[in-house]
């Protein structure tokens, strides 16, 4: 087995966040738009993308618009990385990560499930 070692030191969570997510889509073939990995990056740090005064903030911070907050949200609850908790949109639980603390990635590449 072969191990190597990576570190990066980023200038906040939403960076971190979307480093991850850029990892995550990636390693997953998903295919992500840079603009769909700063929506799952931003609503995972501020912990939903449920009210108005959110999704004001993203767009002003992404230059971009509602509709295309709704749009993104929309693909990616088909794709179940966002999903609708308690009436609040929020990042799948199962890739939502405290990204302002230290992150350590385990990353096999495995051949035909093999290790």
């Amino acid at each position: 087995m072969i191990v190597q070692r990576l570190k990066c030191d980023f200038e906040d969570a939403y960076k971190k966040a979307e480093r991850y997510y850029s990892i995550l889509s990636a390693i997953n073939s998903l295919s992500l738009t840079q603009r769909e990995i700063q929506l799952l990056a931003f609503t995972v740090v501020r912990g939903n993308m449920s009210y108005g005064n959110v999704k004001k903030e993203f767009c002003e911070k992404y230059n971009t618009t509602f509709p295309t907050i709704s749009n993104i949200v929309s693909k990616l609850k088909r794709m179940k990385m966002i999903v609708k908790e308690n009436g609040r949109i929020k990042v799948n639980p199962k890739i939502s990560l405290n990204f302002n603390e230290d992150v350590t990635l385990m990353i096999k590449l495995l051949v035909n499930g093999n290790e």
